[in-house]
């Protein structure tokens, strides 16, 4: 059986989601443990410099849901 148009978009959507929190969570683990490493390293570092990724937008979402679509349609 195969998907309705609606349906196929909200798989979209949540594959998107999906995409773009695994790679924010990435990203967010990897410069937390830079920055322990730092702190080890340096007991003066200013760990409230540190700038962590911004959470994925619904317009980031869309945006990944239409790439994942433009590349479902090509043959």
């Amino acid at each position: 059986m195969s998907a309705t148009p609606y349906e196929l978009r909200a798989q979209l959507l949540k594959q998107a989601e999906g995409i773009l929190m695994q790679r924010h969570q990435q990203e967010h683990a990897t410069i937390r443990e830079a920055m322990h490493i730092q702190m080890q390293r340096d007991s003066e570092f200013d760990f409230t410099a540190v700038h962590y990724p911004a959470m994925p937008t619904t317009e980031d979402i869309i945006d990944e849901a239409e790439k994942l679509y433009k590349f479902v349609q090509t043959k």
